[in-house]
């Protein structure tokens, strides 16, 4: 499905993005993953091989992005799509709801979220207009951002710019559409991953998610559930789609979530 195909991971070092690397490699795409701290970085080099290119860098920085495509046009001879994963949680920075929303928090969770992806975008459709040859942005955004859940997820922050990732996406999608520069979304739900520790390890989260994510058991999700739709959407089976937001959420946009009587 991607072979031959130039592709970036911006935190595919861990969760969904090294899931979604090791998914791209299967299917014959040459990967380049960025990563934040050298140690998710030593072992996505021994998840994803020798073939992979695995770069150290924060993607809040506006160089991260342009030197990656550089390094993987270098070394693989070109550049032909980019899948943004990396973001966080900023709740430990004070991100809640709006009446214990801190500004540090509201910041810091912008600037990892949607600040981080902007940057991305912006390299990665710079390069495509330089070179006339067409490209393919996928886009990470959540469930929260169109489907909120109030009484375990209200961090207002992180919502606000999980659906901020939405309209950015839609306009950029419309915009380069002339160019032949597809932009698209997944939105997962509740998906085991290091950020999701505190809910995945939660008792009454993880009952509340039995009837809010009711496919499959009643399950938090994996990051291979996302799998299938990133190849798709990265491939030229796709070439005829953009501007689109696929929820893989196990039924959470679609069901209300029971949550346990009180004893």
């Amino acid at each position: 499905m991607l072979t031959n195909k130039k592709l970036i991971v911006v935190g595919g070092t861990t969760g969904l993005g090294l899931s979604a690397a090791r998914a791209f490699l299967a299917h014959g795409a040459l990967v380049t993953v960025i990563g934040r701290n050298s140690d998710s970085c030593h072992q996505a080099r021994e998840a994803l091989g020798s073939t992979a290119l695995v770069i150290q860098g924060d993607a809040t920085h506006e160089d991260t992005v342009p030197r990656a495509i550089q390094q993987t046009v270098a070394l693989f001879g070109g550049f032909d799509g980019l899948y943004h994963v990396a973001g966080g949680s900023g709740r430990k920075m004070g991100d809640g709801p709006l009446h214990e929303l801190t500004l540090e928090g509201w910041n810091k969770t912008m600037e990892l979220n949607l600040t981080s992806l902007m940057l991305s975008n912006q390299a990665a459709v710079r390069a495509f207009l330089e070179t006339g040859h067409p490209g393919v942005i996928l886009n990470m955004s959540s469930v929260l951002g169109f489907s909120p859940s109030v009484k375990y997820f209200s961090t207002h922050a992180y919502a606000t710019a999980k659906a901020a990732i939405i309209g950015f996406s839609k306009s950029l999608a419309a915009y380069y559409a002339t160019h032949n520069i597809r932009v698209n979304v997944v939105a997962p739900a509740l998906v085991e991953t290091p950020m999701a520790q505190r809910a995945a390890t939660d008792p009454q989260i993880l009952q509340f998610i039995q009837t809010k994510q009711p496919l499959d058991g009643g399950r938090i999700g994996h990051p291979a559930d996302l799998d299938g739709a990133a190849c798709y959407l990265m491939s030229d089976m796709a070439a005829f789609v953009t501007g689109q937001v696929l929820a893989i959420d196990g039924g959470w946009s679609s069901t209300e979530g029971q949550f346990p009587l009180q004893s």
